[in-house]
Formats: C-alpha cells, sequence, structure tokens
C-alpha cells in the first residue's frame, strides 16, 4: 500500500517540477538584449493608434463567463442523462443540487446586473 502512495507522491512531484523545466531552459538560452522593436507593442502587426492601454467593458468577459458556466453544465448533463437508467437516485439527487447552484448562481449574475447589456 505504502508503494502505490509512493508512486502518486512521485507523479506529483514530477507534475508540480515540469513545467518549471521549459521556463529555466528558455531563462538560460534567451537573449537578454532589450531593443526598440522588442519594447514595442505589437498590434496584429500594426502600430497602435491612439494610447496603448485603453479600459474596456468588463461585461463581454462577465457574458463569455457565463457562457462557459453553461457550456460545462451541458458537458456534465449530457452523459449524465444517456447513462440515467443505470445511475438511479443518487446521481437524480447529485444532478439538482448541481443545477440548483448553477440557477443561483444565474438568479446573483440577473439580480446584479452583470447580464444587461449597457
Amino acid at each position: 500500500m505504502l508503494t502505490d502512495y509512493g508512486r502518486i507522491g512521485l507523479l506529483m512531484v514530477v507534475a508540480l517540477i515540469f513545467p518549471f523545466i521549459p521556463l529555466f531552459v528558455s531563462s538560460l538560452l534567451q537573449t537578454k538584449k532589450p531593443t526598440t522593436e522588442k519594447l514595442s507593442t505589437y498590434e496584429c502587426g500594426l502600430d497602435t493608434i491612439g494610447r496603448t492601454w485603453i479600459q474596456f467593458k468588463s461585461s463581454y468577459f462577465l457574458y463569455a463567463l457565463v457562457f462557459v458556466v453553461f457550456d460545462i453544465e451541458t458537458v456534465f448533463l449530457y452523459p449524465w442523462a444517456v447513462k440515467y437508467q443505470q445511475l438511479g437516485t443518487y446521481a437524480f439527487v447529485e444532478m439538482f443540487i448541481f443545477i440548483a447552484i448553477l440557477v443561483i448562481g444565474l438568479w446573483y449574475a440577473w439580480k446584479k446586473g452583470a447580464l444587461e447589456w449597457k
């Protein structure tokens, strides 16, 4: 039993270290000579017109987040609906709780005005 935990621990260590290896190698290999071209703002191959840093509406992000939430809901609901006969009452209660949490989140976003296009 301890060897199973050792394998899981080794996998976790490798998973935590692995992303840092390319970053470390990249920092060793990169050239560190900043030029005006490297420091200029690049936007679709063109020079920017006007200010580079602008503020824009966060409502775009809110719509995207609401879409992602309900898209993920569909990803979870479809397999559940396919295997509903075999899953039983416990799975029905779990899915009811899942949908209730999503409805509460939608109600909260609606109440706060996050879904109103201004």
